[in-house]
């Protein structure tokens, strides 16, 4: 792991106020690039994704990734003495990201117009299913219902089957991404303003079924004009020829994208249909797309005659867009991730290692990286009260009424 890290968020304090993946994901952007992140949790429960998916020694292996370089402090934030101890940080920091459902954190005293009336510099991040306004607003909303909702369930699978779900909590990253992206907006109008205390900050509401439906490319004005719903094509890419999935002759599948003009003659060539490279009908993608299934079994047929190696050595010597689908051994073992080192090494508690992703996007002067993974429960809970001001024996009676 790398030692201290002054990236380019040195200096910014974030305060989160989230479970699960969205907020936490966004933070851990903050986190990864030198923010000051404090994490809230439960003191009993602590964030959920603690016990997801795989457990060593009963902690979740996401966890230390999700919550890497955070602090994290145990409040009980039903008890008003720790809603004043969160509203203290929430002063001091200069975003605060949330993902409770709308209402919540008002009845806490943390919602945007309480922070705000304290500190008008307050760039505060609402990350929720719908939005903080509109007739949903109070549902509680998730990843795959935004996804549901934005639209990129009915567009992933095949036409004669059920939408299916991508593989990750999608949803849940496409929003934290715009949540950052947000945030940062706002911090940069802030300090435009006036900076830290005297800006104008703002709330930043990111709704996770908007942030899936601003993914969706052209379909909205193709319906509006066309009247065309774009539906599941499984593995092609619609209206784009030839872009697919391909069997090769060993079972193994390859995506080839060769709908450039330039790249489509040399794919045929390369596959031997120079029939097709110099057909002129052949010439422009929109001739190619009423030609799909022509092309797209041309295309095929040559697959299913070579194992997956050769195939993607004779596209590849014809500079033509070619991978595997990628497992995670594969990427394990692949040289470009590793030439981009695109893993880094790291230790659980117990000293059993572990590989992390590393930190992107790639800042050639101030790099992002890992300081450490996630913390355990409440760890940084006495050294951020002492912050505060607060003294052993108030910490130690916070602790004993089940405060912290």
């Amino acid at each position: 792991m790398a030692g201290p890290i002054h990236g380019p968020l040195h200096g910014v304090k974030v305060l989160e106020l989230g479970t699960l993946i969205a907020a936490p994901f966004a933070s851990r952007l903050f986190a990864e690039f030198g923010a000051e992140v404090i994490k809230v949790e439960d003191p009993k429960t602590g964030d959920p994704i603690r016990n997801w998916r795989y457990l060593h020694d009963g902690t979740s292996l996401w966890w230390y990734v999700q919550s890497r370089n955070k602090k994290s402090i145990a409040l009980n934030l039903k008890d008003p003495r720790a809603q004043e101890i969160a509203h203290r940080l929430a002063r001091e920091a200069d975003i605060v990201v949330e993902n409770y459902r709308p209402g919540v954190l008002e009845k806490w005293g943390l919602g945007y117009e309480q922070l705000r009336a304290a500190n008008p510099a307050t760039v505060m991040v609402r990350i929720s299913g719908y939005g903080q306004t509109g007739p949903m607003r109070d549902r509680p909303g998730f990843g795959a219902i935004a996804e549901s909702m934005g639209g990129i369930r009915f567009v992933t699978g095949y036409p004669d089957r059920p939408p299916v779900r991508i593989g990750i909590s999608i949803g849940d990253s496409i929003a934290a991404l715009h949540a950052v992206v947000g945030a940062l907006m706002a911090l940069r109008h802030r300090d435009a303003t006036g900076g830290r205390g005297k800006g104008e900050g703002q709330m930043v509401d990111v709704a996770l079924y908007e942030a899936v439906f601003n993914m969706m490319e052209s379909t909205l004005p193709e319906y509006d004009v066309f009247g065309a719903i774009r539906a599941r094509t499984g593995g092609s890419l619609p209206g784009i020829v030839p872009s697919n999935t391909y069997e090769c002759a060993d079972g193994a599948a390859i995506v080839v994208a060769g709908n450039g003009d330039a790249i489509f003659r040399r794919l045929m060539t390369a596959i031997g249909r120079e029939d097709l490279a110099n057909d002129p009908g052949l010439a422009r993608n929109e001739g190619r797309a009423k030609r799909v299934e022509e092309i797209d079994g041309a295309i095929q047929a040559w697959c299913g005659r070579h194992p997956i190696e050769e195939a993607l050595a004779t596209l590849t010597a014809a500079d033509v867009p070619v991978s595997r689908i990628y497992s995670v051994a594969d990427m394990m073992r692949d040289a470009q991730f590793q030439a981009r080192q695109m893993f880094e090494q790291a230790a659980l508690p117990d000293g059993t290692p572990m590989k992390v992703p590393a930190v992107v996007p790639r800042l050639s002067a101030t790099p992002g990286g890992t300081r450490w993974l996630g913390p355990r429960l409440g760890e940084h809970t006495d050294d951020v009260l002492r912050g505060l001001g607060y003294d052993v024996a108030a910490i130690s009676a916070l602790r004993d009424d089940g405060v912290i």
